[in-house]
């Protein structure tokens, strides 16, 4: 009977996190703790109230109590990085995530937390490996092939950047801003026609997409194909954009002629 008393109210007290009524949630989380108070879940489920309520120094204390509990619970190290990083308190959450991964090496999610570290830190190169361990242990994890798609581009290393934006393209094609950030790869390469194709595709997909129609006419205006620059800036000009853009757009149509 008890454990069923303890289930609804554990239910109950999801029910008001759903409902984002933080301190409701919480009260009931800290009332379960007096029936388990070695339950780490609920130290984990009091941080994030605090966390939400923005009670960060309290978010933390609960945090490290559920780690103290249970070191390889993965979401908390997640939630106690999160923490660090809006503070920007890098070197925490690259201590912490390192520390996390030795004891729970086969985890993608954490490896790949502390390559958005480390990409924030500019410390690409460790970025890199971090990304490549995440992709060792989930091939198909596109999201790290973009994050090293954009640390390569970053770098100048655009051929590599395009494998991983190639790549991407490889599980989601409707998406114009993948198509945009591979055109803007391969423009750097100075591949133009493939830049080209790409931005065609952005506006494929998304034919509101105004950045598209702009590198577009910026393009085929450097491969010397006047017309079709014209016709994309005109397209770009129907857009809702800054007056000082569309007259620095409707200078270039007007040498254009």
């Amino acid at each position: 009977m008890e454990e069923k008393n303890f289930d609804t109210q554990l239910e109950s007290a999801m029910t008001l996190f759903k409902k984002r009524d933080y301190e409701g949630a919480m009260e009931e989380f800290k009332k379960l703790l007096d029936k388990d108070n070695k339950n780490p879940h609920l130290y984990n489920n009091i941080g994030l109230c605090y966390s939400h309520l923005g009670q960060t120094t309290m978010a933390e204390e609960y945090f490290k109590k559920a780690l103290f509990i249970d070191d390889k619970m993965v979401e908390t190290y997640i939630n106690l990085a999160d923490i660090y990083y809006k503070e920007n308190r890098l070197w925490d959450a690259i201590d912490l995530l390192q520390g996390a991964i030795a004891l729970v090496s086969d985890n993608a999610a954490l490896r790949h937390y502390l390559a958005r570290i480390y990409i924030e830190d500019k410390r690409y190169d460790d970025a890199i490996d971090a990304l490549d361990s995440v992709l060792e242990l989930a091939p198909k994890n596109y999201d790290a092939n973009w994050d090293l798609g954009m640390v390569y581009f970053e770098l100048g290393d655009y051929d590599s950047a395009i494998a991983n934006f190639e790549e991407v393209l490889n599980y989601i094609e409707d998406n114009e801003l993948i198509f945009y950030q591979t055109a803007l790869a391969y423009e750097a390469n100075d591949e133009i026609d493939k830049a080209i194709s790409n931005l065609l595709k952005s506006i494929a997909v998304n034919d509101k997409f105004p950045l598209g129609y702009k590198r577009l006419g910026m393009l085929f205006m450097a491969r010397g194909d006047m017309e079709d620059a014209k016709e994309y800036y005109e397209e770009y000009l129907k857009f809702d954009i800054p007056q000082e853009e569309k007259e620095q757009i409707q200078n270039i149509l007007n040498r254009l002629g």
